[in-house]
C-alpha cells in the first residue's frame, strides 16, 4: 500500500478519507479505540475528529484530557511525516504540554497548520546539515460550537533514519 498516493487521495474525496482511517488504525491501534478519524487533510494543515463517545469521556462526561492530548499528538505527527516522507525521517514525541481551557461537551476537532516557510526553514534545512532536529507545534482543539477546549504543544524530534541508533539487548 502507497501511503502517498492514499493521502493524496484523502484529500479529494470522503472515500480517500475512509480509506485512509481504516489504514491509519492498523498503523496506529493505540488510537483505534477512541474513534479518531482524520476528517480534512491538506498539504500545511490536518484536521482530526473527536468523537463524543462514552469511552473518551472523563467522570464529568466531559471529553477526557488525555484523549483531547492523543488527538492533538496525532494530527500534529501526521502532518510532519506526511510532509517528511516516513522512509526518510524517524518522528518522535520529545515532550508536550497542554493547557486545558473549557471542558468539552460535544465532538471535537483537532487541528494543526504549519507554515511553508517555517517548515522549510526550521525543519527541512536543519536537517540536511545536521540530521536531527526537534520542530514545536502548536495545535488547538476545539469543539462544534467553536469553544477552544486546549492548546497543545508538541515537541518533536526528528532524525534521518541514518541517524538512529538503537541498543541491541
Amino acid at each position: 500500500m502507497n501511503l502517498d498516493k492514499l493521502i493524496q487521495s484523502a484529500k479529494k474525496s470522503s472515500w480517500g478519507r475512509t480509506k485512509l482511517n481504516f489504514i491509519l488504525q492498523r498503523f496506529i491501534p493505540f488510537n483505534r479505540p477512541h474513534g479518531l478519524k482524520v476528517v480534512h487533510i491538506e498539504d500545511n494543515q490536518v484536521k482530526v475528529k473527536i468523537p463524543y463517545w462514552r469511552i473518551n469521556q472523563n467522570h464529568l462526561k466531559g471529553i477526557h484530557a488525555c484523549c483531547l492530548a492523543t488527538a492533538a499528538e496525532y494530527c500534529s505527527g501526521f502532518l510532519l511525516l506526511h510532509k517528511l516522507g516516513m522512509k526518510n525521517y524517524r518522528l518522535i514525541m520529545e515532550s508536550m504540554e497542554v493547557s486545558y481551557k473549557y471542558q468539552g461537551k460535544t465532538e471535537a476537532f483537532a487541528t494543526f497548520t504549519i507554515d511553508e516557510d517555517d517548515f522549510n526553514s526550521n525543519v527541512l534545512e536543519p536537517l540536511k546539515s545536521q540530521g536531527v532536529v526537534y520542530k514545536k507545534c502548536t495545535i488547538e482543539v476545539h469543539d462544534i460550537n467553536g469553544n477552544l477546549l486546549c492548546i497543545a504543544t508538541t515537541n518533536w524530534q526528528i532524525k534521518t533514519w541514518k541517524k538512529v541508533k538503537t541498543k541491541v539487548s
